[in-house]
């Protein structure tokens, strides 16, 4: 079995596009220390946001949903949907396990919306809608973002994405397995609140 060369260097460009890690990045230029140091240890905007610089974590998040979300699309249009998936998969991948950080990234949550946005948009803003949905009533960042990667393959069936709805599938689960100590707090009722400076929710 041949794999076709174009889906190799989309899950290769993707790869080291959701590897670049904004949140360090920028806590760092802000003169903030590194961030990895800081609250959850993780490099993604909620853990930004424990910095108390709510303005680098929108950077943050806008930054890694753009990285997933451009890497889909310039190989969606370069090449074809399927690279355009594979590229939002491996930059998700890419984000949680970057090579310059010794595999050790975030949580995927950011780069996971972006994916979605880019591969299909209305499934996108609705997976958004669920999150700030959850947010706004549980104010706890993990669970709306275990509820709303769960509606995400739903979502895609419901809008005749059987292809996104199996990269959703895949990302989930690995969404899942990225949040499982925020899982155990959860069953625990120990997970904190948004915008809380404690240890560990979702990056």
């Amino acid at each position: 079995m041949t794999v076709d060369p174009l889906l190799l260097l989309a899950a290769a460009g993707g790869y080291l596009l959701g590897s670049i890690p904004f949140g360090l990045v920028l806590v760092r230029l802000a003169g903030l220390g590194d961030i990895r140091q800081q609250g959850s240890g993780n490099i993604g905007a909620t853990n930004v946001l424990r910095t108390g610089r709510k303005d680098l974590a929108l950077a943050t998040l806008i930054l890694d949903s753009g990285k997933a979300g451009l890497a889909c699309l310039i190989f969606t249009f370069a090449v074809s949907t399927p690279a355009g998936l594979v590229a939002g998969g491996a930059a998700f991948l890419g984000h949680c396990f970057p090579i310059w950080l010794k595999f050790k990234g975030g949580k995927g949550v950011a780069t996971f919306l972006g994916v979605l946005l880019a591969a299909a948009w209305p499934v996108g803003l609705l997976v958004c809608a669920t999150w700030l949905g959850m947010a706004l009533l549980a104010r706890i960042s993990s669970l709306s973002a275990l509820v709303a990667a769960a509606a995400a393959p739903l979502l895609a069936l419901a809008f005749d994405r059987p292809d996104v709805a199996v990269l959703a599938v895949f990302l989930a689960a690995l969404l899942y397995w990225r949040h499982k100590s925020n899982i155990a707090r959860l069953m625990k009722g120990e997970e904190p609140k948004i915008g809380a400076k404690k240890k560990d929710a979702a990056a």
